[in-house]
């Protein structure tokens, strides 16, 4: 049987079960895309699409954003507030 993660959210919704596979393969994914300056959404979310694209059994979309805000909750990544876009980036 496949081992799940229940994600966290960052303001304490709830989170969603996900295969630890998918999540770590995400994770690891996410954490080398970004750079130091950090991305804003739609750019982390190509980055991430462009490096799992046909290595990936899902929709990428959908799991970088719940592993997204989970790494959040868990004060990994961070998001920094924009004049026009958010950004998100690894926290020091």
């Amino acid at each position: 049987m496949e081992e799940k993660i229940l994600t966290l959210h960052p303001q304490g919704k709830r989170g969603v079960n996900i295969s630890r596979a998918k999540y770590e393969t995400m994770k690891k994914t996410i954490l080398e895309v970004l750079p130091k300056g950090g991305l804003r959404h739609h750019e982390l979310t190509h980055a991430v699409e462009s490096k799992l694209k046909g290595k990936f059994d899902g929709s990428i979309p959908w799991y970088m954003e719940g592993t997204k805000l989970d790494l959040e909750a868990r004060g990994i990544v961070e998001r920094v507030p924009g004049q026009k876009h958010d950004v998100y980036r690894v926290k020091r």
